[in-house]
């Protein structure tokens, strides 16, 4: 894909952060960084912005930690004025950029839109999204209802099958 093409395959994309707000008057823009350790999207490039439904991709001129966050000058957005149109737009990378999963790691691209059935085989809906609390990660699925469910490996997640697009939980569904 050449820069400033528009991409319509999401599956190929990877979130890696979001651009959160302005940083001074000459276009820079800060991001909040969805990677561990939070510097590592300054790694990777380009970065495809999604405006309206459609990704964009943009080129790094500068980028530093500036805090407890990222700031970042891309290319072509020079002025604060064009640089406020961003505001809010999702980061994204190349799948291909980023390293495989190790063993009973995910993405977390991967898990959305998974199917979430219980042991017993009901179904409770599917990923939503997840959130990041701090002590560990939430599914969060809806269904008939929506339901947070802590992402903890072999306690809640029994097991994860991206092929047949099912997540299978030790779940109560009355919970």
């Amino acid at each position: 894909m050449e820069l400033g093409q528009e991409a319509t395959d999401d599956k190929r994309y990877v979130l890696v952060g979001r651009i959160s707000g302005l940083y001074g008057v000459q276009g820079w823009l800060r991001v909040y960084s969805y990677t561990q350790p939070r510097n590592n999207i300054l790694d990777y490039e380009p970065w495809y912005l999604q405006q309206n439904g459609a990704w964009q991709a943009r080129r790094l001129r500068k980028g530093r930690v500036q805090g407890k966050g990222i700031v970042v000058a891309l290319e072509g957005i020079d002025e604060r004025d064009v640089a406020a149109l961003w505001v809010g737009c999702e980061i994204a990378v190349h799948r291909d950029q980023l390293p495989p999963p190790q063993e009973g790691e995910y993405y977390w691209s991967d898990l959305i839109g998974l199917q979430v059935i219980t042991l017993q085989g009901e179904v409770l809906g599917q990923v939503d999204r997840l959130l990041e609390t701090g002590a560990n990660d939430v599914l969060v699925v809806r269904g008939e209802r929506e339901r947070l469910l802590p992402f903890l490996m072999g306690m809640i997640v029994k097991q994860v099958d991206l092929q047949q697009g099912l997540l299978t939980v030790d779940w109560d569904p009355d919970f």
